[in-house]
């Protein structure tokens, strides 16, 4: 069976990988964090974004017919180990019981004090 399809990535994400080369270029020595940043602050400014909402969404067909194959030759998310899965919700705690040490602070701190 082959493997489960990736998800498409964002129009975005496909436009920060066209330009993340001259970014660097432009700013030698940036880091990651810095190339991102600069990435979000272009796209914002980007005026006409129609080219990369056509990939994105060209992506997004050639991801759904690759699921729906997928599906089709038995494949589902019962065998699927990678991506996020829902956590479980912990199980509530009973009521813990008190050591001896926390009885006994309580049971001064019950006593009142007749010195005054």
């Amino acid at each position: 069976m082959a493997d489960k399809p990736k998800r498409p990535l964002s129009a975005y994400m496909i436009w920060l990988s066209s330009v993340r080369e001259s970014i660097k270029r432009e700013n030698p020595g940036i880091k990651v964090t810095e190339v991102a940043k600069r990435g979000g602050e272009l796209w914002r400014g980007l005026r006409d974004k129609s080219e990369w909402e056509a990939k994105a969404a060209k992506a997004k067909e050639d991801y759904n017919r690759a699921m729906q194959e997928f599906k089709a030759n038995g494949g589902d998310n019962a065998g699927y180990r990678g991506g996020a899965r829902k956590r479980a919700k912990p199980a509530k705690n009973p009521a813990k019981k008190q050591s001896k040490r926390s009885k006994k602070d309580e049971s001064d701190d019950d006593e009142v004090d007749e010195s005054d």
